[in-house]
């Protein structure tokens, strides 16, 4: 197979475009992807524009391969995009993590705003998992989506962004249909719209493409990222959903796209109640940090008081 642009030798094949792409039309595919995905998101009112060029966009950074190929995919676009990088106090690996993050920032000269979760909220995810009795990916998602709107908020930022990519919007879709977790089938979506000074829009550009492509774009741009995979990952169902759908994807390319885009296309009108989220209409302004909440103190809040209430007993340790 030869790159479906130009009949040069591909440095990426992907059975479910039945295409392939060299080096430099690898960058045009990932760049066109994301421009169907800004301008007609699935899920959305008239599959209306996720954001302009005027919007101010805040990308959630991990240093893994997804959220610094959305970095650099907008900045070559010309958009307004900085970055925010969480510490989640993993021992080497955050560090690692941060490192990348620090590295494409200055390459760039743009901006990169670093919360650590130690300094600011006085914990980390393992102390906090310890602490809790909870998953450590459990306080992991719940802290960086608090520390993510907390920054989008405070910083005046039209939109938050995220790297879910193809694969892990597919695997979430998976598991809560598995489980028929109404409540989370009817917030998934590429667009997630905001609330006022409680709760940034959030979008995910990332959406049509998958691991492979971003994985691909990321070598011909020759951007460096993290590869290794968080060592607390073990455990995380999201896995065991990502490997039933790649060997149903091995046998059947372009399965797990039509089962996102398929769902995203009818969620309203084949079930009506999970189309539309009945928590939206019920939020309110936490009592202690004034963010979103369906109840008198959001559960960022609760959780950081049980760890701060539990810390001093405990001794977590934290992996290198």
């Amino acid at each position: 197979m030869t790159c479906i642009a130009c009949g040069r030798p591909p440095v990426l094949e992907e059975p479910r475009h039945r295409a392939a792409w060299c080096a430099s039309h690898v960058v045009d595919h990932v760049h066109n992807q994301i421009r169907k995905a800004i301008d007609h998101a699935h899920g959305t009112d008239h599959n209306e524009r996720m954001f302009g060029y005027a919007d101010r966009l805040l990308v959630a950074v991990s240093g893994g391969k997804d959220s610094l190929a959305l970095w650099d995919a907008l900045l070559s676009m010309g958009y307004r995009v900085d970055g925010l990088y969480v510490g989640l106090g993993i021992g080497g690996y955050s560090v690692r993590s941060q490192g990348a993050c620090e590295a494409f920032a200055d390459a760039r000269g743009v901006r990169l705003h670093v919360v650590d979760l130690a300094d600011t909220y006085g914990y980390t995810t393992p102390s906090g998992a310890v602490a809790t009795g909870r998953s450590t990916c459990g306080v992991c998602g719940l802290s960086k989506r608090y520390a993510f709107n907390r920054v989008a908020i405070d910083e005046g930022y039209d939109v938050l962004l995220t790297g879910h990519n193809l694969d892990d919007e597919a695997a979430t879709l998976h598991g809560n249909l598995v489980r028929w977790h109404d409540d989370f089938l009817a917030r998934q979506g590429p667009v997630l719209p905001g609330r006022g000074g409680l709760q940034a829009r959030k979008c995910k550009p990332l959406y049509r493409l998958s691991e492979r492509e971003t994985a691909a774009y990321c070598v011909v741009r020759g951007i460096d990222y993290v590869v290794e995979e968080c060592p607390l990952v073990a455990g995380n169902s999201g896995h065991e959903h990502k490997a039933a759908l790649d060997l149903i994807e091995a046998g059947s390319p372009g399965a797990k796209a039509q089962l996102l885009f398929g769902f995203l296309d009818r969620q309203s009108r084949v079930a009506p109640q999970v189309g539309s989220d009945d928590r939206a209409a019920d939020l309110g302004a936490c009592a202690h940090c004034g963010l979103a909440t369906v109840s008198e103190v959001c559960a960022f809040c609760r959780q950081r008081e049980r760890i701060r209430a539990a810390l001093p007993l405990l001794d977590a340790e934290v992996p290198a």
